[in-house]
């Protein structure tokens, strides 16, 4: 059984996502009955809400939303990886309001989509130096030219739990392995980050990948991490880019039939539960 930890709900007609004007595909409306119809065929039994980049004025009106689909009968849903702007003045009462709210698990704010130099920016390394001692974590979503930049966060805030998101984002379209796999190497001898193998089937060639072409990335992380620091996740709906959610969690399983169903349970799950208290 899988708990996903990376699941993204979309409804327009709720909320506003500016991005996802220039997002092709992904731009429509991809609803919680979509994902947990095909969710329960797959084997998932939970599921975290990843923010999914609203605008700045819905950022909380999202997590109220989530709210709703996670009370419903039978709900996959547990909690929510709310989004944020460290950046900004207000995080420290938003991250008060938001400690007392045990739905919230811990926040993201998408790093690829800004200026490179936004995280390196003193309030922003202030206030995610807020987060240490707390129950949450801190997401970071970040391409594989900005790794350098995420180690120098990383090493600001020991005390604060990071999440690598989409092992690192790899070129694996491309076949890129270098700067990427050696940047993985050095996040990965930090003790406060875990990695999260989530849908990057988005990141392959849609008409050629197999599961051979994903296996040296997902070792190489798995490798790099250990199985205690490692999560699974869909990334649905971007996991559609590269075949969907089945098609992902067929390739998880095929990617780990020679693992023991320890190390397996510790990726599909027990990670996950133990590190939000699940």
């Amino acid at each position: 059984m899988l708990f996903d930890t990376h699941l993204h709900i979309v409804d327009r007609k709720s909320l506003n996502y500016p991005w996802l004007e220039g997002a092709g595909t992904l731009n429509r409306d991809n609803l919680y009955d979509d994902y947990a119809r095909e969710a329960h065929r797959c084997g998932i039994t939970g599921a975290l809400h990843m923010e999914v980049d609203v605008a700045p004025a819905d950022i909380e009106a999202e997590t109220a939303y989530v709210k709703r689909q996670a009370v419903r009968p039978g709900s996959l849903i547990c909690g929510a990886i709310a989004s944020c702007r460290p950046e900004e003045p207000g995080f420290e009462a938003y991250l008060e309001r938001n400690l007392a709210d045990p739905f919230v698990k811990g926040f993201r704010r998408v790093l690829h989509v800004v200026p490179d130099d936004v995280s390196e920016g003193d309030l922003f390394r202030r206030n995610v130096a807020r987060l240490a001692g707390t129950r949450l974590t801190f997401d970071l979503c970040m391409l594989p030219s900005q790794l350098d930049r995420a180690i120098s966060l990383i090493d600001l805030n020991p005390y604060v739990r990071f999440i690598l998101d989409h092992c690192g984002v790899p070129g694996i379209k491309d076949e890129a392995w270098s700067p990427w796999s050696e940047r993985i190497g050095e996040l990965a001898k930090r003790p406060n980050v875990t990695a999260k193998i989530s849908g990057i089937v988005a990141y392959a060639n849609p008409d050629r990948w197999s599961v051979e072409t994903l296996r040296p990335y997902v070792e190489h992380v798995i490798g790099s991490f250990g199985w205690e620091r490692v999560i699974w996740g869909s990334d649905w709906p971007v996991c559609t880019l590269g075949g969907g959610l089945s098609t992902w969690v067929a390739a998880t399983h095929a990617l780990t039939s020679g693992c023991s169903a320890d190390e397996r349970e510790s990726l599909f799950q027990r990670n996950a539960r133990q590190l939000w208290q699940l």
